[in-house]
């Protein structure tokens, strides 16, 4: 009797094993089946950190409208081209395409010879008109203190009494015409010498033209002439630009522009090797549109560090009415994780668990970009996933 005992005991033990086994793996079984129909992405656990608790947020849907790119071009804020004011040879140019210059630096120069003679001329003559001034004062002033012994008489005069021959109503008559004369020597002289003043200031302004200084700091972007070359007026010699801050410049059709004023924020892709999209300002919405091509002329400021260069093209993307493109679920760009170079998010299912979707991108709006496959709306997403990792 002692073996069925013992087997008794083994049959109790395995009895209690198998029911402890079967608890552990009930505890372990979810709530709720998972719905029929649902897809089966990959699933994932994260655990919670220690610390705090994963943060969540609900998707949402929000009206979309369509996009449009328009072409544009990066310019300088502020570009200026040189020309000459005056003919002559190119005595100067300061350096070549690409040189940095701060505002003041004379850049170009043109040969200043002709006019230097010509200033000397100017004050020569402003100190001969000083000099007939001078002169003219010294006669009509001696005039009127001592008349000339000509109009003092004669011996005829002496001889018989002045009221006889008229003698006192000549003198008079010659002697006023005497100071007339050197008061108008003196005003002759006067403007003599304002004329050569205004010749010495004409003479200095065509000097201040001889030199093209920079009114601002900038570089250097094309130059038209060299050292040496002759130029006529109106010719151009360099061109100098600000390019620490660029803009884009783009031409939008008429029935685009609404959306665009002053302060608006939009996307810029530039066309550079990575093709960077970087955040843009509208700077400036000109008044008047192009009547041949039916378009408005609009600059955008670009954000500082972007990497762009003057004459690079760029496109510019104008929103356009919510009707376009209806909704769309939009979530913080934040919560997307890539794994092999696509985005994935975090998503809560019913039974508490996360797990990955993929998603297929839209349009990114600052902080914040819309999805068009992967997500419906009303899920819960994991923000911040690489912190909860």
């Amino acid at each position: 009797m002692a073996i069925p005992h013992r087997l008794l005991i083994v049959s109790a033990l395995i009895a209690a094993g198998g029911a402890s086994l079967f608890g552990l793996v009930a505890a372990q079984e979810p709530a709720a089946p998972t719905a029929e129909g649902t897809p089966a992405p990959i699933a994932e656990m994260i655990p919670p950190p220690a610390s705090e608790s994963p943060r969540w947020t609900t998707v949402e849907r929000r009206s979309l409208g369509g996009n449009t790119t328009v072409g544009g071009t990066v310019v300088p804020l502020e570009e200026i081209t040189f020309t000459a004011q005056m003919p002559g040879s190119v005595e100067m140019i300061a350096g070549n395409e690409g040189d940095f210059f701060k505002r003041g630096t004379t850049l170009a120069e043109l040969d200043e010879s002709a006019l230097r003679a010509q200033r000397q001329a100017a004050i020569a003559a402003i100190t001969n008109a000083q000099a007939a001034v001078r002169n003219a004062e010294v006669q009509y002033q001696r005039e009127r203190e001592d008349p000339s012994p000509k109009q003092s008489g004669n011996m005829m005069s002496q001889m018989m009494p002045m009221p006889f021959f008229g003698g006192d109503r000549e003198t008079g008559v010659t002697r006023g015409a005497t100071l007339h004369q050197y008061r108008t020597q003196i005003e002759q002289a006067q403007g003599a010498v304002v004329t050569a003043q205004a010749q010495l200031r004409e003479v200095d302004a065509k000097l201040e033209d001889v030199k093209s200084v920079a009114p601002f700091d900038g570089y250097i972007t094309h130059k038209q002439v060299n050292a040496g070359d002759t130029v006529q007026p109106g010719q151009p010699l360099l061109s100098f630009a600000d390019m620490t801050h660029l803009q884009v410049q783009t031409d939008v059709p008429t029935r685009l522009s609404a959306p665009l004023s002053p302060g608006f924020v939009t996307k810029v892709k530039l066309d550079d090797p990575s093709q960077t999209v970087v955040m843009a300002r509208v700077a400036q919405v000109f008044p008047m549109a192009d009547p041949t091509r039916h378009t408005v002329r609009v600059k955008l400021d670009l954000q500082e560090g972007a990497p762009a260069k003057a004459g690079m093209y760029a496109e510019v993307l104008i929103p356009q009415p919510q009707s376009d493109m209806g909704s769309a679920p939009v979530i913080p760009v934040s919560a997307l994780v890539y794994r092999g170079g696509l985005p994935m998010v975090y998503v809560l299912d019913d039974q508490n668990r996360s797990r990955l979707h993929l998603l297929r991108l839209g349009e990114q709006y600052g902080d914040t970009v819309s999805v068009l496959t992967g997500l419906q709306g009303g899920e819960r997403i994991l923000l911040n996933p690489s912190e909860a990792d």
